[in-house]
């Protein structure tokens, strides 16, 4: 999963949410050198990926963008779920996503001296472009995947992918509706962080 579920899926605790957000950062047993919280939520995020990465549901979105992304699928898929988790927002959260935003934005800021070297030199940018609000138009998933393909190993093939999302938006829209309540019913099972007392279900 991309920044915003890890995000929500870590509760209320900035520690969580630290350790959520440098998972990827953190390899092997380094995590042991961080708080217990932050250690928590770099466990809490390597379960995540791998729930993701295993998930039959996730394998069916990867396969609208292997043919161009290959191993990178996975990435692609996790910025749309995040698309998605925006645009569904008011039904899986009851606060603001500006406000669930700006408190992630002070608590990098507020443990800015933990956060590993490669974090703390992404975040000035991080933050100033507010990927995470830019995951709600098509345009800011635009300049997400541009700024990635130029910063990373990701294969510089934004048009394509676009196009791609573009042209199957509601298959993926299914996707992510279908699999997202099946990983919080697992992050809530399996580290006992209360989510779905904050699901707006319809009557």
């Amino acid at each position: 999963m991309n920044v915003l579920a890890h995000i929500y899926l870590s509760g209320d605790s900035d520690k969580i949410i630290i350790g959520n957000y440098i998972g990827d950062y953190v390899k092997g047993r380094d995590y042991l050198k961080y708080p217990e919280l932050v250690r928590k939520g770099i466990i809490l995020h390597r379960h995540i990926d791998a729930f993701t990465d295993r998930h039959p549901v996730v394998h069916r979105s990867k396969l609208f963008f292997s043919r161009k992304y290959y191993k990178y699928a996975g990435v692609i898929v996790d910025i749309l779920y995040d698309h998605f988790l925006t645009k569904e927002w008011d039904f899986f959260s009851r606060k603001p996503l500006e406000s669930v935003t700006y408190n992630f934005y002070r608590a990098l800021v507020n443990h800015y001296e933990i956060l590993p070297d490669n974090v703390r030199k992404m975040m000035p940018f991080f933050i100033i472009n507010n990927w995470i609000e830019s995951y709600q138009t098509v345009k800011g998933i635009k300049r997400v995947l541009n700024a990635l393909s130029k910063r990373s190993s990701l294969p510089n093939e934004t048009r394509w992918a676009i196009k791609t999302f573009k042209k199957n938006y509601f298959s993926l829209q299914d996707d992510f509706m279908e699999f997202f309540p099946q990983l919080i019913d697992y992050v809530e099972k399996d580290f006992g962080i209360p989510l779905s007392h904050d699901i707006s279900i319809p009557f």
